[in-house]
């Protein structure tokens, strides 16, 4: 009865470090995402009224990734865009007080003299009413912004953000977001950073 005793301490003991040595290495390996948290005020018609807004980082998008988008949008316009989001992998998730949040397909960052600007455009989700009432609302499909993060300076950082918007070219033949509402504008931006070189 000892030996059994003895065996079976020493068998607890031998899966409890493996278990644990398991999860310290499982927990160094994990790579942790970049967190933005801030205050989206209404402007124009929405003045007045304020929602939370947070996006979370995984990785960021590729220069390859933006030439799909470009190729897409080329060839199928708006819809092509939306088509070609839908099939690119998450690379980060976004959360908007109403909403259950969703996933997010393209994020870029660009190096700026006081930090980076973060910019992000994802397949906006059509709620049910808009559907059930086949509202023109459904064409602005896209939800947009960009963060410009001051890292000299955090109370300077500002951003902006389309919450229902589609992609048209403008009379200089240039990419432009079409909105379906005013733009939000962003404030008090807490930025969490990630991994190094991932996020």
């Amino acid at each position: 009865m000892r030996n059994i005793c003895e065996g079976l301490t020493k068998s607890l003991l031998a899966t409890s470090v493996l278990l644990l040595t398991g999860i310290q290495v499982w927990s160094s390996d994990k790579v942790k995402s970049e967190t933005i948290e801030a205050t989206a005020m209404g402007t124009g018609t929405q003045l007045g009224q304020t929602i939370g807004i947070t996006l979370n980082i995984y990785e960021y998008s590729t220069p390859a990734d933006k030439q799909l988008l470009v190729q897409a949008f080329d060839k199928g316009k708006n819809q092509g865009l939306v088509n070609a989001l839908s099939k690119m992998k998450a690379v980060g998730h976004i959360e908007i007080t109403g909403t259950l949040g969703y996933d997010c397909s393209f994020i870029r960052m660009i190096a700026t003299p006081t930090g980076r600007k973060i910019r992000f455009i994802t397949n906006r989700q059509i709620r049910f009413a808009e559907a059930f009432w086949d509202s023109n609302s459904q064409e602005f499909n896209l939800t947009g912004g960009e963060f410009d993060l001051n890292d000299t300076d955090k109370s300077k950082s500002t951003g902006v953000l389309y919450p229902a918007a589609e992609l048209i070219i403008d009379k200089e033949k240039q990419l432009q977001l079409d909105l379906n509402q005013n733009s939000w504008k962003l404030v008090d931006i807490l930025d969490w950073k990630g991994t190094p070189g991932v996020n």
